[in-house]
């Protein structure tokens, strides 16, 4: 059996998934399977995937599903994974050529018991890391590094799949496309910690239409899936501040979800009492950039 998955949710980009896929070809290791999650595509990508299949350079499984969003796909392929570690590459990036076989060098001689994964690096086509390295540790948890060391810019997650599996179902609500995949990472904090590897796992390239151009509109059209990542963030916050920030993000989402008893699924009374005023102006921000943005669209001026 293979020791890691490469999972690949994809919509549309039957351009940029021909590069992923050889970047993987070229792997120095060949150690690994890729998991395409086709996301409702209507481009070519059926076709150029069957191409790869065939030519049998890899082992590659397909699976389509309607558009349903990254979560979506995200569950589907983690219904077929297998293999001790995974990892999601989406379709508009790519890995330098070791990239497996130093994943799986360094998880062989750094893991422990209670390892849910690596953290690496990404970088971009230059090289230059996105925003800044990793602190100087031999492992952390997710809330250390985003909300004590404040490590900004993408970073490549490599988990370990028990461990992942452990903390699931995901809360997932149908009518939602952008669901907030970072809800299970502070359950995951509760018991494990990340290997931290300075090393650069995966190359990206934003693209105009893609997640990272729209947050404040994840934000509103997806705000049942912030309301339960927020509360997350509100039980197991590492402080007041983190606690209080997400409190006022929990307030602006009930707003956009029409949820107007906001206490009555708090975890913190206290916090979401003191966070309403500071909630409902962040609600009518992000209503405001979500306006700009979209006139910027009608423009042809993507944010």
């Amino acid at each position: 059996m293979k020791l890691i998955t490469v999972f690949t949710p994809t919509f549309n980009r039957d351009k940029t998934l021909g590069r992923l896929y050889e970047s993987l070809c070229r792997q120095s290791s060949r150690d690994f399977k890729w998991i395409i999650v086709d996301d409702g595509s209507i481009d070519n990508t059926f076709a150029q995937v069957g191409i790869w299949i065939t030519e049998n350079k890899l082992e590659i499984q397909y699976h389509y599903q309607e558009n349903k969003g990254k979560l979506a796909a995200q569950i589907l392929a983690l219904d077929h994974i297998d293999t001790e570690l995974f990892t999601c590459i989406d379709s508009d990036d790519y890995m330098p050529d070791d990239a497996i076989e130093k994943i799986l060098k360094f998880w062989r001689a750094n893991k422990k018991s209670h390892s849910a994964g690596i953290i690496g690096l990404d970088a971009y086509k230059d090289g230059s890391v996105t925003e800044e390295k990793l602190p100087e540790v031999e492992e952390i948890t997710y809330s250390e590094l985003v909300d004590y060391y404040k490590i900004k810019g993408d970073k490549k997650y490599i988990f370990n799949t028990e461990v992942y599996k452990k903390y699931l179902p995901y809360p997932y609500f149908e009518n939602e496309i952008f669901h907030e995949v970072s809800w299970i990472f502070p359950l995951i904090d509760q018991n494990h910690k990340f290997l931290i590897s300075n090393e650069i796992y995966c190359i990206i390239e934003y693209q105009e239409d893609g997640l990272s151009n729209g947050l404040y509109k994840r934000y509103k059209e997806s705000p049942m899936s912030f309301i339960e990542y927020r509360k997350m963030k509100m039980k197991y916050g590492i402080n007041k501040k983190v606690v209080l920030k997400n409190s006022i993000h929990y307030i602006s989402s009930c707003l956009f979800a029409k949820k107007w008893n906001f206490f009555k699924d708090s975890p913190n009374t206290p916090y979401t009492l003191l966070a309403i005023p500071f909630g409902i102006l962040l609600n009518v921000y992000i209503n405001r950039k979500v306006k700009q943005n979209t006139n910027r669209i009608k423009q042809g001026k993507l944010n």
